[in-house]
């Protein structure tokens, strides 16, 4: 049996022990239940623009907290995301190389990230840089599996990522932190936060600094770096009128190969947002927010110096009428994208104006949550989008939930006007998706079954057309059709923390009967943590199945797996240390063609303070 058929076997067991497991603990206190909910069924608010918890979201959702972050300790965002329920990613290597993250096997175009609202990508290649984003800077994140188009607009096909940015509260708390590790990895960061009357406020500073390691064979070191700093401030007025305000800026260089060039790129990733949120009566709450989002890069090496900057600013307004058990929420959206890039775009800015409502009906047991959303966009037109879901009690502990709902992803500058690529005649992917979810919940464990399927017309894909091995040009595929299954389930048992996800994906081709590209059909994670006094120990095993790197299905990348361990030691009042080993077994695996894994890794942190 190799491997990945051993952590099969294990995963399968621990999905089907975890519910046991939750029913052994009945006889615990309310406390302790009240605790475990919180984690376990916590409160999300992506699903549905409104904080419900997990079983009432009726949507597919996964929560990583800030617990879970800081036990992991990772250096790169998408450590964490690897192999949850729906979610596949794919990385060009590691320390901020190109990566994509795929909800549901739509494309990474297709997965928008949210920083605390504010959306953040490249306008010219349509995907967010998941790689230059500090872990250290956020508390938690929101997965949200399943069309959110008429939520969120465009590129909501999979579903939605978001991030949230810590709030200050109470007494001022600095926290220190300084690490090091493989490939001779540094990393410090700082914070403050804290609440005084009706003001929160939180400010954090990190460096990161990596000499990387050989990605390609005889290509030598790629290195990176990063630097970002985040301010957050907010205060609530006696009258219960908030006003806030939000920035985040990091900066670095990463070093990489491109057709056995070396070059290197500079980078920024920012959002800076301000938001008023008003009670104008008590039924009503009103809320702007002026957002501003960049991606800026200037790459050097190969032909000579290219630069593509891409410049979203938005303004969105929210109304939330509370009516009894029941909400409504409507608002309007406009938004505008501009680009400056060292070659000539046909276009280099388009406007997008959006209005969208939703209802939120509970009629218990029964529960109706229904959204609708108009996008005129002045590149492609008009475009309307909806969702219907519908959930049940079939007692305290059990939801039944059904829902359908249509997204678009719109075409980007690159796949529009890049001279000599562009297909200027390419119209939006549309898609309907129906679910059906079973979700189980109890004081100290989860468990939820999501079944799904996906039918998206003219999706856009990257075509070699004369067979040479390069992207000639993007194209419309009239159709395609993606299935699925999703098991994930979670239990706080004794002083153990136990969390395991199973999931099976069929992307394909409907034209060709091809497995779509850089997608993997079978992936599971188990993550397992235990408090013992002043330790946690823990570790994590995620597998997947082989993908494939091509259109024609021709090169195929194999399955593998891996085991992460972790340790945590409060040595001291108020001081911890950390270390973690990833992928012990040093296993050797590629999820795109031609750029090796990092292999075993290892890191070590020190740090002072409450985070």
């Amino acid at each position: 049996m190799n491997k990945l058929d051993t952590s099969r076997g294990l995963a399968a067991f621990a999905l089907a022990a975890l519910p046991l497991a939750v029913q052994a603990q009945n006889d615990v206190s309310a406390a302790a239940d009240d605790a475990a909910s919180e984690t376990l069924n916590p409160v999300v608010v992506t699903a549905a623009l409104a904080p419900l918890t997990a079983d009432e979201s009726l949507a597919s959702v996964t929560v990583i907290d800030e617990a879970q972050l800081r036990r992991q300790d990772p250096t790169d965002l998408t450590d964490v995301l690897r192999a949850q329920p729906g979610v596949d990613v794919s990385s060009n290597g590691g320390f901020g190389k190109s990566t994509g993250v795929y909800l549901r096997g739509t494309g990474s175009q297709s997965t928008p990230l949210m920083i605390d609202g504010i959306r953040l990508r490249s306008a010219t290649a349509g995907a967010p840089a998941w790689e230059f984003l500090e872990p250290r800077m956020f508390e938690r994140v929101e997965v949200v599996r399943g069309p959110r188009g008429s939520l969120y607009g465009a590129d909501a096909v999979g579903g939605v990522v978001q991030l949230f940015t810590p709030r200050g509260e109470g007494a001022p708390s600095p926290h220190l932190s300084l690490g090091a590790g493989s490939f001779d990895t540094r990393r410090a960061s700082a914070s403050l936060s804290g609440s005084e009357g009706g003001t929160r406020y939180y400010m954090a500073a990190s460096r990161l600094e990596s000499d990387g390691y050989e990605i390609v064979e005889g290509e030598g070191d790629k290195g990176y770096d990063n630097t970002t700093g985040l301010m957050k401030l907010s205060h609530t007025f006696a009258d219960g009128a908030e006003l806030g305000v939000l920035a985040l800026r990091a900066r670095g260089n990463t070093e990489f190969d491109s057709f056995g060039s070396p070059r290197d790129t500079d980078y920024v990733q920012q959002v800076a947002g301000v938001y008023g949120e008003l009670p104008v009566t008590e039924a009503w709450t009103s809320r702007l927010t002026l957002s501003d989002a960049r991606d800026e890069r200037e790459t050097h090496g190969g032909p000579g110096v290219s630069v593509f900057d891409t410049h979203t600013r938005t303004a969105r307004w929210e109304n939330t009428l509370s009516l009894g058990r029941h909400e409504l929420v409507a608002g309007a959206e406009h938004s505008r994208d501009d680009v400056d890039a060292s070659i000539d775009y046909d276009e280099d800015s388009r406007d997008n104006t959006a209005v969208f409502t939703q209802a939120l009906m509970d009629f218990s047991p029964l529960t109706v949550q229904a959204s609708l959303r108009h996008d005129d966009n002045e590149a492609f037109g008009e475009e309307t989008t909806g969702s219907l879901a519908l959930g049940y009690d079939l007692d305290e502990h059990h939801t039944l939930r059904a829902s359908y709902g249509t997204a678009f992803r719109a075409p980007t500058f690159n796949e529009l006007y890049y001279p000599d690529f562009s297909n200027p005649d390419l119209d939006p992917e549309t898609s309907e998706s129906v679910e059906l979810g079973l979700r189980g919940q109890f004081g100290r464990g989860f468990w939820d079954l999501a079944v799904y399927r996906s039918e998206v017309d003219d999706l856009i894909t990257n075509i070699d057309t004369d067979g040479d091995g390069f992207v000639d040009t993007p194209q419309n595929v009239e159709r395609a059709r993606i299935r699925g299954v999703e098991v994930a389930t979670g239990a706080e048992v004794d002083d153990w923390t136990l969390r395991a996800a199973l999931t099976y994906t069929d992307p394909e081709n409907r034209e060709t009967g091809k497995h779509l590209v850089g997608r993997a059909s079978e992936s599971l994670r188990f993550d397992a943590d235990r408090a013992l006094g002043d330790w946690t120990l823990g570790g994590s095993v995620i597998a997947q199945g082989e993908r494939y790197d091509d259109a024609d299905n021709t090169q195929r990348l194999g399955g593998f797996a891996t085991l992460d361990l972790r340790a945590g030691w409060d040595f001291a009042p108020g001081w911890s240390a950390r270390l973690t080993l990833e992928n012990l077994f040093d296993k050797a695996y590629q999820t795109v063609g031609g750029y090796d894994s990092a292999g075993r890794t290892a890191f070590f942190s020190v740090s002072f303070g409450d985070q």
